[in-house]
């Protein structure tokens, strides 16, 4: 039988008899795969995808460690993306394998990676005794910082940008029929999922001189109000 009849007749090309297999370019699921059978491969494929991310961090930390002046040239020549080896790195270097819970996924370790080693340990516990997700110990840590409110609410700072974006946001924010500010927060809030989607991101760098937000300012920028979540 050629492959291309193989597949025209629903059989994944190399799956075997009851076996989900791996391929270089995906899975191939045999006809007869059981739902456990399936729902086992989800689990262990998000076993290695955790792992992954350890052992990338892990890897990249060594090479910074050891290779000074050469690692830059290694990631490069492998082609893999240094700036997601960096936030994995950064992880790496926050927790020793001593400390890290196999039973939580790296994810988890990445959202408190910018605790105090005692505090990650503390919510991490928590974490795996309460079989808690990524989403509810990101809430739980939000909450935590205001335990008198559900949402951790704070003042953003002043943001510039070109008087054409913001009336570019303005007409977004009316063809949403959404307040302005409440639409500034809920698209940074989006941003924020799909960044952090993968790893925490560490701690930002430090802001823009004085000098250089007057000269965006002669670059013809307005500044925004600063910015409340709506009530």
């Amino acid at each position: 039988m050629t492959k291309v009849n193989a597949v025209q007749r629903g059989r994944p090309v190399g799956a075997a008899e009851g076996r989900i297999l791996t391929t270089p370019v995906g899975l191939a699921f045999p006809r007869d795969v059981t739902f456990e059978s399936w729902e086992q491969a989800g689990q262990r494929i998000s076993r290695i995808v955790s792992s992954s991310a350890w052992y990338l961090g892990d890897w990249l930390v060594f090479g910074q460690d050891k290779y000074t002046d050469r690692y830059r040239r290694a990631v490069e020549a492998v082609g893999l993306d240094y700036q997601t080896l960096r936030n994995y790195a950064w992880i790496s270097r926050k927790f020793e394998p001593s400390r890290r819970r196999s039973g939580l996924p790296f994810q988890h370790h990445a959202e408190v990676a910018a605790l105090p080693p005692a505090q990650q340990d503390e919510w991490l516990d928590r974490a795996e005794r309460e079989g808690w997700s990524r989403t509810v110990l990101r809430q739980a840590l939000r909450e935590s910082r205001d335990p008198g409110s559900k949402v951790f609410r704070a003042v953003m700072p002043r943001v510039s940008a070109a008087s054409e974006v913001v009336d570019r946001w303005r007409r977004a924010a009316m063809a949403a029929d959404a307040d302005f500010e409440a639409w500034i927060v809920a698209a940074l809030d989006r941003a924020a999922d799909r960044d952090l989607e993968l790893v925490s991101v560490p701690p930002p760098a430090v802001s823009a001189a004085p000098a250089d937000r007057e000269r965006e300012r002669g670059r013809g920028l307005v500044g925004l109000p600063a910015v409340r979540p709506a009530s």
